[in-house]
């Protein structure tokens, strides 16, 4: 069971506005089972105390206790002698049917389908398997021709690079949960942007650190090259929580960014290096998006081929994956820094796993040097996917904002209404699993947002606008209905 507990303060804030025309103890029970089920409130997790509730949010006990109790009898809560109340989940279902009997449609994985030639690329590996057999198949650092494969990637992109500075992993996952183990110490302060990839943000939490969050807003429409003041970061408050707070870590997603779309302007980019270095923060690039481009304006190289970059600054570590351009199945990813930072993570590498999947690793071998196919074909997946995006929301919803978007994997939907969560919860009924906007913030908030991934064929994603059309009728004028088990997926 999980050592997390809740206060009431901590559960007031993600509640956020949760009264709805049902009696009390029932909105509160369905605001809480649904937080549970959106991942906010993760498994295992202590909920404070009735009484302590009832008086943060100004109800009778007799309320609080009313929606344990439903929340109980539902399955979403535990009672443990010592422990008090604990979130669980109803047991285990893998989906919901739909009325026609299909399986539930998952919106929460913003991923592509194979690459073209992965086939290819598997048959040959597993012909080239047998040469590798009579080793003991542990590899932790990674297979070397696969090392030099990412290093000429890194090279061609405009950062020059050589085998010995890149360390392969088991998934971009596990590489920031390494770096996170290596280079934080508990009570470590780690900057992150808001809103941001959930499971990074969960790992740095894992690792002991206190999140100071800056913000990234979603694109405006632009023809030219975005710069410094338009690009969605607001590095002024970046650079102040830099100075102020000095935080050891800072983790961004420069390219495309997971989940609003923006791109990291080359001016916030220096800007940003320039004040991690003066205040000695570890820069984390997550780079697993950067090269899912539609039809973005300008250079836009590695986060760590600052021409302003010189000895003795802070380190950026660059992550990688195979997953997001390749295939999700490819659990293959990568980190790529300087020599004794590798060292540093080769040496903890030990304590998560023995070694990489060696058939994964030959299969991404084979497929890296045919990276820019690759990206051309993604690029035409996305644009088809984007287009349709844009076009069932300008019918279905014409008062949802579609923000600027060149690449990347999603939309960060402005859906007009703080009814996200409840959006999600409703659309389970009709056969959609999708992730609420605050699944990628802290405490509650983007409750205006959508994720709305772009990687889907027309038939499902006409079959998703189906189902939230179906879903905004409740979500934005009713209570969401109570039901069974679903499932929690993870967000991709």
């Amino acid at each position: 069971m999980s050592d997390a507990h809740l206060t009431a303060r901590s559960l007031e804030s993600l509640l956020g506005d949760w009264r709805s025309a049902a009696p009390g103890y029932q909105s509160l029970a369905d605001r809480v089972r649904l937080l549970v089920l959106d991942g906010r409130i993760p498994i295992g997790t202590r909920l404070p105390a009735e009484r302590d509730l009832a008086g943060r949010l100004e109800l009778s006990r007799t309320t609080v206790t009313a929606a344990y109790r439903q929340l109980r009898e539902g399955g979403f809560l535990d009672s443990v002698r010592g422990s008090g109340s604990v979130a669980r989940l109803p047991g285990p279902t893998l989906a919901l049917p739909l009325a026609g009997g299909e399986g539930m449609l998952d919106f929460t994985k913003a991923a592509l389908p194979a690459a073209a030639s992965l086939p290819a690329a598997a048959r040959a590996a597993a012909e080239e398997l047998p040469h590798f057999l009579p080793d003991s198949g542990y590899d932790p650092v990674g297979l070397p021709h696969l090392r030099q494969a990412i290093a000429d990637r890194y090279t061609e992109r405009g950062l020059p690079t050589s085998a010995d500075q890149v360390l392969v992993t088991v998934g971009a996952q596990q590489a920031i949960a390494l770096i996170a183990r290596t280079f934080l110490t508990r009570g470590d302060r780690a900057l992150v942007e808001m809103p941001t990839y959930p499971h990074a943000t969960e790992a740095l939490k894992l690792a002991g650190a206190r999140l100071l969050p800056i913000t990234v807003t979603p694109p405006e429409d632009a023809p030219h090259a975005l710069g410094a003041e338009d690009d969605g970061w607001d590095v002024a408050a970046a650079e102040q929580a830099i100075r102020r707070a000095n935080p050891a870590l800072a983790y961004l997603i420069p390219d495309f960014h997971n989940p609003t779309g923006a791109s990291m302007s080359p001016a916030t980019r220096e800007r940003l290096l320039a004040a991690a270095a003066a205040h000695g923060t570890i820069v984390v690039g997550d780079e697993t998006t950067a090269e899912l481009d539609i039809d973005r304006v300008g250079e836009y190289l590695p986060l760590a081929a600052s021409a302003h970059r010189k000895a003795g600054d802070a380190p950026v570590l660059l992550i990688g994956s195979a997953s997001k351009s390749l295939w999700g199945g490819l659990r293959i990813g990568w980190i790529r820094a300087e020599r004794p930072l590798i060292q540093r993570l080769l040496s903890a590498k030990p304590s998560t796993d023995l070694g990489t999947p060696m058939l994964e690793q030959l299969v991404v071998a084979r497929m890296l040097p045919q990276s820019r196919e690759i990206v051309e074909e993604r690029r035409l997946q996305l644009r088809a996917g984007r287009e349709t995006v844009r076009r069932l929301a300008a019918e279905i919803f014409p008062d949802w904002r579609i923000p600027s978007l060149h690449g990347g994997l999603a939309a960060w939907v402005g859906i007009g209404a703080p009814v996200s969560s409840a959006l999600a919860l409703a659309a389970r009924n009709h056969g959609l699993l999708i992730a609420a906007g605050p699944r990628f913030g802290l405490d509650g908030a983007f409750e205006r947002f959508l994720r709305v991934p772009i990687t889907y064929t027309e038939e499902e994603t006409v079959r998703a606008f189906a189902a939230l059309r179906g879903a905004w009728a409740v979500a934005s004028s009713e209570p969401v209905p109570y039901f069974e088990a679903a499932a929690l997926p993870n967000v991709v």
